[in-house]
């Protein structure tokens, strides 16, 4: 399993002509390092470090909206009755079954008249209207935390809002940095939805613009592609690496302590 990334790493010291000559030996000779300085000089006219903060700009908003409307959805589908609430939340958990492909075409032509091609807008905007999976998520810990903290806090002279800040968010935490680190990884890798709503490279993300490195008419820069992809690894792991524990707590829905 990790083979292929450790070929990518040690390949991103290799000499860009040496890359698949010698692709099954996973030491570099001569090893180098020109090809991460290379790479991140960037392609048409712009650095890596630009690309960055494109994916680092879809991610960061994006992750805010998708987190804390799925979490406001989540309390109103848990602790509120109104009317078609269980075909509205039927109708939610369908929207998970639908593949990209289905949604592709209409959502292009809404996103077209809405003027907001060649923008992170079609990309980031919709995440503030909930994602199933992570109310379905939240929604599974709401119903866990006990209604008698509710009807305490109301005692206490707490509204609808006042209870939702400050009981069910606190206690939804795991939930919450569960969504917001799938949120990550799933906008850090996205590639579909740059391809097809951003076209000026001054705004692609990480995703796209590593493709950026290969070129069908001239020679393909593999080694600079690999260290750049090397370094667009590094987010992730750090990430995985420092809310691991979150993502346990937050799929085992099992109660509270």
């Amino acid at each position: 399993m990790l083979y292929p990334v450790i070929w990518l790493i040690m390949s991103s010291f290799k000499v860009n002509t040496d890359i698949f000559v010698t692709a099954h030996s996973l030491i570099p000779n001569p090893f180098t390092f020109e090809n991460y300085p290379k790479g991140w000089e960037g392609i048409a006219g712009f650095s890596f470090g630009t690309f960055i903060k494109n994916s680092l700009t879809i991610v960061v908003y994006s992750t805010i909206g998708a987190v804390i409307s799925s979490a406001i959805i989540a309390y109103g589908f848990s602790r509120f009755d109104f009317k078609f609430k269980g075909f509205w939340f039927a109708a939610m958990i369908t929207t998970m079954l639908l593949p990209q492909e289905v949604k592709m075409v209409p959502q292009y032509i809404i996103f077209a008249k809405l003027g907001w091609l060649d923008s992170f807008k079609p990309i980031i905007i919709p995440q503030y209207f909930g994602y199933p999976f992570f109310i379905f998520l939240m929604v599974q810990f709401i119903r866990n935390i006990p209604k008698d903290l509710d009807e305490a806090a109301k005692i206490d002279g707490c509204g609808p809002i006042g209870i939702f800040f400050r009981i069910i968010l606190p206690l939804i935490t795991p939930a919450l940095a569960t969504s917001a680190i799938f949120s990550f990884y799933w906008k850090w890798e996205d590639l579909i939805n740059p391809v097809l709503y951003i076209n000026s490279p001054s705004k692609y993300p990480v995703s796209l613009a590593l493709k950026l490195f290969l070129d069908a008419e001239s020679a393909s820069n593999w080694g600079a592609m690999f260290s750049m992809s090397v370094v667009s690894l590094l987010p992730v792991i750090i990430i995985f690496l420092l809310f691991q524990k979150y993502i346990v707590e937050g799929i085992s829905t099992t109660g509270l302590k």
